[in-house]
Protein backbone atom coordinates (compact mmCIF):
# COMPACT_ATOMS: atom_id res chain seq x y z
CA UNK A 1 0.00 0.00 0.00
CA UNK A 2 2.52 2.45 0.85
CA UNK A 3 4.60 1.90 -2.04
CA UNK A 4 1.73 2.16 -4.58
CA UNK A 5 1.15 5.29 -2.38
CA UNK A 6 4.59 6.39 -2.85
CA UNK A 7 4.73 5.24 -6.76
CA UNK A 8 1.40 7.56 -7.31
CA UNK A 9 3.07 10.58 -5.39
CA UNK A 10 6.03 9.90 -7.99
CA UNK A 11 4.05 9.84 -11.16
CA UNK A 12 2.31 13.06 -10.39
CA UNK A 13 4.49 15.44 -11.33
CA UNK A 14 5.28 14.05 -14.67
CA UNK A 15 1.58 13.51 -15.36
CA UNK A 16 1.25 17.13 -14.70
CA UNK A 17 4.18 17.71 -16.81
CA UNK A 18 2.63 16.20 -19.55
CA UNK A 19 -0.63 17.57 -19.02
CA UNK A 20 0.97 21.04 -19.32
CA UNK A 21 3.10 20.22 -22.54
CA UNK A 22 -0.01 18.63 -24.55
CA UNK A 23 -2.34 21.74 -23.81
CA UNK A 24 0.53 23.75 -24.71
CA UNK A 25 1.17 22.17 -28.19
CA UNK A 26 -2.37 23.06 -28.84
CA UNK A 27 -1.95 26.37 -28.74
CA UNK A 28 1.30 25.89 -30.68
CA UNK A 29 -0.86 24.38 -33.43
CA UNK A 30 -2.75 27.42 -34.36
CA UNK A 31 0.60 29.35 -35.53
CA UNK A 32 0.72 28.01 -38.93
CA UNK A 33 -3.03 29.32 -39.73
CA UNK A 34 -2.14 32.58 -37.91
CA UNK A 35 1.13 33.26 -39.65
CA UNK A 36 -0.71 32.58 -43.01
CA UNK A 37 -3.59 34.98 -42.18
CA UNK A 38 -1.17 37.73 -41.60
CA UNK A 39 0.72 39.74 -44.50
CA UNK A 40 3.78 40.57 -42.82
CA UNK A 41 7.31 40.09 -43.68
CA UNK A 42 7.77 36.79 -41.73
CA UNK A 43 10.69 38.44 -39.61
CA UNK A 44 8.00 41.04 -38.60
CA UNK A 45 5.55 38.35 -37.94
CA UNK A 46 8.12 36.28 -35.63
CA UNK A 47 9.15 39.89 -34.03
CA UNK A 48 6.37 41.77 -33.15
CA UNK A 49 4.67 38.32 -30.98
CA UNK A 50 8.04 37.79 -29.33
CA UNK A 51 7.51 41.42 -27.96
CA UNK A 52 4.11 40.59 -27.10
CA UNK A 53 4.95 37.34 -25.90
CA UNK A 54 8.16 39.00 -23.62
CA UNK A 55 5.62 41.66 -22.39
CA UNK A 56 3.29 39.01 -21.28
CA UNK A 57 5.90 36.49 -19.21
CA UNK A 58 7.21 39.74 -17.72
CA UNK A 59 3.72 40.95 -16.34
CA UNK A 60 2.77 36.98 -15.11
CA UNK A 61 6.25 37.02 -13.03
CA UNK A 62 5.46 40.38 -11.40
CA UNK A 63 1.80 39.35 -11.00
CA UNK A 64 2.89 36.48 -9.48
CA UNK A 65 5.96 37.57 -7.88
CA UNK A 66 8.26 34.90 -9.16
CA UNK A 67 11.74 35.20 -7.88
CA UNK A 68 14.90 34.55 -10.07
CA UNK A 69 16.11 31.18 -9.35
CA UNK A 70 19.51 31.59 -6.97
CA UNK A 71 20.15 27.51 -9.28
CA UNK A 72 19.58 28.76 -12.71
CA UNK A 73 22.82 28.59 -15.01
CA UNK A 74 23.36 31.27 -17.18
CA UNK A 75 24.98 29.07 -20.03
CA UNK A 76 21.76 26.80 -20.42
CA UNK A 77 19.78 29.87 -19.98
CA UNK A 78 21.05 31.79 -23.19
CA UNK A 79 21.38 28.61 -25.13
CA UNK A 80 17.90 27.71 -24.48
CA UNK A 81 16.84 31.26 -25.35
CA UNK A 82 19.15 31.66 -28.47
CA UNK A 83 18.29 28.62 -29.66
CA UNK A 84 14.37 28.63 -29.52
CA UNK A 85 14.61 32.71 -30.99
CA UNK A 86 16.10 31.04 -34.09
CA UNK A 87 13.33 28.45 -33.83
CA UNK A 88 10.78 30.82 -34.18
CA UNK A 89 12.20 32.68 -36.60
CA UNK A 90 13.34 29.76 -39.17
CA UNK A 91 9.55 28.22 -38.55
CA UNK A 92 7.97 31.87 -39.69
CA UNK A 93 10.17 31.98 -42.39
CA UNK A 94 9.16 28.33 -43.33
CA UNK A 95 6.04 29.03 -43.07
CA UNK A 96 5.95 31.41 -45.98
CA UNK A 97 7.98 29.51 -48.38
CA UNK A 98 6.33 26.26 -47.68
CA UNK A 99 2.82 24.74 -46.87
CA UNK A 100 1.97 24.77 -43.52
CA UNK A 101 2.06 21.13 -43.27
CA UNK A 102 6.01 20.75 -44.76
CA UNK A 103 7.08 23.19 -41.81
CA UNK A 104 5.37 21.71 -39.16
CA UNK A 105 6.19 18.16 -40.48
CA UNK A 106 9.32 18.40 -40.87
CA UNK A 107 9.77 20.88 -37.64
CA UNK A 108 8.60 17.87 -35.91
CA UNK A 109 11.61 15.66 -36.31
CA UNK A 110 12.56 17.54 -33.12
CA UNK A 111 11.96 14.49 -30.57
CA UNK A 112 14.62 12.38 -32.53
CA UNK A 113 17.05 15.14 -32.74
CA UNK A 114 16.16 15.99 -29.10
CA UNK A 115 16.94 12.49 -28.07
CA UNK A 116 20.47 12.37 -29.89
CA UNK A 117 21.86 16.03 -28.22
CA UNK A 118 20.10 14.97 -24.48
CA UNK A 119 22.39 11.69 -25.11
CA UNK A 120 25.25 13.84 -25.77
CA UNK A 121 24.66 16.56 -23.27
CA UNK A 122 23.15 15.46 -20.16
CA UNK A 123 23.24 11.75 -20.67
CA UNK A 124 19.63 11.44 -20.93
CA UNK A 125 19.94 7.22 -22.33
CA UNK A 126 18.37 6.05 -25.56
CA UNK A 127 16.77 2.80 -26.10
CA UNK A 128 16.63 0.31 -28.90
CA UNK A 129 12.77 2.06 -30.43
CA UNK A 130 14.87 5.76 -30.53
CA UNK A 131 17.55 4.64 -32.54
CA UNK A 132 14.58 2.82 -34.95
CA UNK A 133 12.36 6.00 -35.07
CA UNK A 134 15.93 7.77 -35.93
CA UNK A 135 16.21 5.65 -39.25
CA UNK A 136 12.04 6.10 -39.69
CA UNK A 137 12.71 9.85 -39.66
CA UNK A 138 15.65 9.97 -41.64
CA UNK A 139 13.74 8.15 -44.19
CA UNK A 140 10.27 10.58 -43.90
CA UNK A 141 13.13 13.43 -44.68
CA UNK A 142 14.26 11.81 -47.78
CA UNK A 143 10.84 11.53 -49.34
CA UNK A 144 9.65 15.25 -48.35
CA UNK A 145 13.28 16.31 -50.08
CA UNK A 146 12.57 14.08 -53.21
CA UNK A 147 9.54 16.32 -53.70
CA UNK A 148 10.67 19.46 -52.92
CA UNK A 149 13.44 19.56 -54.81
CA UNK A 150 11.40 19.84 -58.13
CA UNK A 151 8.00 21.73 -56.63
CA UNK A 152 10.06 25.36 -55.18
CA UNK A 153 9.98 24.58 -51.76
CA UNK A 154 13.47 23.26 -51.01
CA UNK A 155 14.21 26.52 -49.19
CA UNK A 156 11.36 26.59 -46.86
CA UNK A 157 12.19 22.61 -46.29
CA UNK A 158 15.20 23.15 -45.15
CA UNK A 159 14.22 26.05 -42.70
CA UNK A 160 11.89 24.01 -41.59
CA UNK A 161 14.29 21.24 -40.59
CA UNK A 162 16.31 23.84 -38.88
CA UNK A 163 13.75 24.76 -37.02
CA UNK A 164 13.23 20.78 -35.83
CA UNK A 165 17.14 20.54 -34.93
CA UNK A 166 17.21 24.04 -32.80
CA UNK A 167 14.00 23.26 -30.97
CA UNK A 168 15.26 19.58 -29.70
CA UNK A 169 18.08 21.27 -29.00
CA UNK A 170 16.04 24.30 -26.86
CA UNK A 171 14.79 21.60 -25.17
CA UNK A 172 17.41 19.59 -24.00
CA UNK A 173 19.12 22.99 -22.78
CA UNK A 174 15.34 23.51 -21.00
CA UNK A 175 16.06 20.74 -19.04
CA UNK A 176 19.40 21.30 -18.26
CA UNK A 177 17.42 24.24 -16.08
CA UNK A 178 15.39 21.25 -14.25
CA UNK A 179 16.61 22.52 -11.13
CA UNK A 180 16.45 26.10 -11.74
CA UNK A 181 13.97 28.20 -13.87
CA UNK A 182 13.19 27.74 -17.70
CA UNK A 183 10.68 30.56 -18.02
CA UNK A 184 14.06 32.65 -17.67
CA UNK A 185 15.05 30.98 -20.86
CA UNK A 186 11.75 31.96 -22.79
CA UNK A 187 11.57 34.88 -21.74
CA UNK A 188 15.28 35.58 -22.87
CA UNK A 189 14.25 33.84 -26.09
CA UNK A 190 11.63 35.91 -27.15
CA UNK A 191 13.74 39.18 -26.19
CA UNK A 192 16.62 38.14 -28.56
CA UNK A 193 13.70 37.79 -31.24
CA UNK A 194 11.63 40.84 -30.95
CA UNK A 195 15.33 42.61 -31.17
CA UNK A 196 16.69 40.90 -33.97
CA UNK A 197 13.41 42.20 -36.38
CA UNK A 198 13.61 46.10 -35.09
CA UNK A 199 15.74 46.50 -38.18
CA UNK A 200 12.96 45.04 -40.97
CA UNK A 201 10.44 47.80 -39.45
CA UNK A 202 12.21 50.22 -41.32
CA UNK A 203 13.37 48.24 -43.90
CA UNK A 204 9.25 46.83 -44.63
CA UNK A 205 6.54 48.29 -43.59
CA UNK A 206 3.58 46.18 -42.59
CA UNK A 207 0.15 46.61 -43.43
CA UNK A 208 -2.05 47.61 -40.04
CA UNK A 209 -5.38 46.32 -40.07
CA UNK A 210 -7.73 44.93 -37.61
CA UNK A 211 -7.15 41.38 -38.41
CA UNK A 212 -3.60 40.97 -38.75
CA UNK A 213 -3.12 42.95 -35.33
CA UNK A 214 -5.76 40.17 -33.65
CA UNK A 215 -3.96 37.74 -35.08
CA UNK A 216 -0.21 38.99 -33.79
CA UNK A 217 -1.92 40.06 -30.60
CA UNK A 218 -3.59 36.48 -29.97
CA UNK A 219 0.02 34.60 -31.13
CA UNK A 220 1.69 36.89 -28.51
CA UNK A 221 -0.05 36.12 -25.44
CA UNK A 222 -1.82 32.88 -26.14
CA UNK A 223 -0.39 30.81 -28.93
CA UNK A 224 3.38 31.55 -27.63
CA UNK A 225 3.28 33.86 -24.59
CA UNK A 226 1.00 31.40 -22.30
CA UNK A 227 2.51 28.00 -24.06
CA UNK A 228 6.25 29.21 -23.07
CA UNK A 229 4.78 29.20 -19.12
CA UNK A 230 3.20 25.61 -19.90
CA UNK A 231 6.26 24.60 -21.48
CA UNK A 232 8.73 26.01 -18.60
CA UNK A 233 6.74 24.08 -16.18
CA UNK A 234 6.13 20.81 -18.38
CA UNK A 235 9.90 20.41 -19.36
CA UNK A 236 11.04 20.42 -15.72
CA UNK A 237 9.17 17.52 -14.75
CA UNK A 238 9.76 15.24 -17.92
CA UNK A 239 12.86 14.50 -20.19
CA UNK A 240 13.82 16.09 -23.02
CA UNK A 241 12.50 13.26 -25.44
CA UNK A 242 9.18 12.77 -23.52
CA UNK A 243 8.43 16.31 -23.49
CA UNK A 244 9.02 16.48 -27.73
CA UNK A 245 6.55 13.46 -28.16
CA UNK A 246 3.72 14.77 -26.04
CA UNK A 247 3.72 17.83 -27.88
CA UNK A 248 2.94 15.10 -31.42
CA UNK A 249 -0.36 16.66 -31.11
CA UNK A 250 0.36 20.15 -32.87
CA UNK A 251 1.59 18.45 -35.96
CA UNK A 252 -1.26 16.45 -36.44
CA UNK A 253 -3.46 19.46 -35.85
CA UNK A 254 -1.46 22.56 -37.39
CA UNK A 255 -2.12 21.37 -41.06
CA UNK A 256 -6.10 20.93 -40.07
CA UNK A 257 -6.52 24.46 -39.06
CA UNK A 258 -4.82 25.33 -42.49
CA UNK A 259 -6.92 23.28 -44.61
CA UNK A 260 -10.06 24.28 -42.74
CA UNK A 261 -9.75 28.29 -42.99
CA UNK A 262 -7.62 28.86 -45.96
CA UNK A 263 -7.92 25.23 -48.30
CA UNK A 264 -3.91 24.33 -48.39
CA UNK A 265 -3.52 21.22 -48.99
CA UNK A 266 -0.31 18.99 -48.31
CA UNK A 267 0.96 16.96 -51.05
CA UNK A 268 1.29 13.49 -51.34
CA UNK A 269 4.57 13.17 -50.39
CA UNK A 270 4.18 15.72 -47.40
CA UNK A 271 1.32 13.18 -46.12
CA UNK A 272 3.58 9.57 -46.77
CA UNK A 273 7.04 11.56 -45.10
CA UNK A 274 5.11 13.35 -42.68
CA UNK A 275 2.98 10.20 -41.41
CA UNK A 276 6.12 8.00 -41.29
CA UNK A 277 7.80 10.59 -38.94
CA UNK A 278 4.36 11.01 -36.69
CA UNK A 279 4.57 7.05 -36.98
CA UNK A 280 7.95 7.10 -35.71
CA UNK A 281 7.66 9.05 -32.94
CA UNK A 282 4.51 8.02 -31.60
CA UNK A 283 5.50 4.50 -31.73
CA UNK A 284 8.89 5.46 -29.82
CA UNK A 285 6.32 6.94 -27.42
CA UNK A 286 4.18 4.49 -26.78
CA UNK A 287 7.46 1.61 -26.10
CA UNK A 288 8.77 4.75 -24.00
CA UNK A 289 5.57 5.17 -21.84
CA UNK A 290 5.31 1.59 -21.34
CA UNK A 291 8.75 0.81 -19.78
CA UNK A 292 8.27 4.14 -17.52
CA UNK A 293 5.08 2.56 -16.28
CA UNK A 294 6.55 -0.87 -15.66
CA UNK A 295 9.85 0.69 -13.93
CA UNK A 296 10.17 0.14 -10.17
Amino acid sequence: MMKSMKYARTRSPQTFGQGAIFLCAILWSTSGLCIKLVPWHPVLIAGARSCIAAFFLWGMSILFKRRRSKTTQRLPVFAAGLAYAITMITFVIANKLTTSANAILLQYSAPLWAAIIGWVLIKEKLYWEHWGALCLVIAGLFIFFKDSLGGGTLAGDCLAVLSGILFGTNSVCMRMQKEGNPADAMLLSHILCAVVAIPFVFLYTPPITAGSMGAVLFMGTLQIGFASLLFAYGIKRVSAIQAMLTAVIEPVLNPLWVLLVTGERPSLSALLGGGLILSAVLVSSIIGKQRTLKSP
